[in-house]
């Protein structure tokens, strides 16, 4: 077992706690000490300079998968030299109509080493066994889209 620690502060700094005004500015500090000024999304009176919750899932399930398919790769003999992906968080109502994210959709682009040609289906069968084994997709109820990008 391993146990992954974040601290979230935040402090008013107004007279009032009204829900229309109160700052929503917090800080977030990881473990190995990266801090990030975070606020909720600009629709929920956030600011949209700061890094949101949503955002972070987003980000959080595209760094997994990624890391996930270059370990797949790499046992598979494949040089990857690059990796870009464009997450997309969907907030919305489920079937119980609870606002949450409802659908995270990746777009990687693997580029390979230009030696070895990978045929789109193999690229999809590398983001099929990462998507089965990434932690953070393990983790979650929403919808995972992979959408590979050629």
């Amino acid at each position: 077992m391993s146990e992954y620690k974040a601290r979230v502060t935040w402090k008013r700094e107004t007279p009032h706690f009204d829900y229309d005004t109160f700052d929503r500015t917090h800080l977030i500090e990881f473990g190995g000490g990266i801090n990030c000024k975070a606020s909720s999304a600009p629709e929920f009176q956030g600011k949209a300079s700061f890094v949101n919750p949503e955002e972070l899932l987003a980000s959080a399930l595209a760094s997994c998968h990624m890391l996930t398919f270059l370990a797949v790769a790499s046992k598979s003999r494949l040089n990857v030299i690059s990796y870009t992906d464009q997450a997309v968080a969907v907030l919305d109502k489920n079937t119980e109509g609870k606002m949450c994210v409802t659908q995270i959709t990746l777009h990687p682009k693997v580029v390979f080493d230009s030696t070895e040609p990978v045929s789109f289906e193999k690229i999809n069968e590398l983001h099929a066994k990462a998507h089965k084994y990434c932690f953070i997709a393990n983790s979650i109820a929403a919808k995972v889209v992979i959408e590979a990008q050629s």
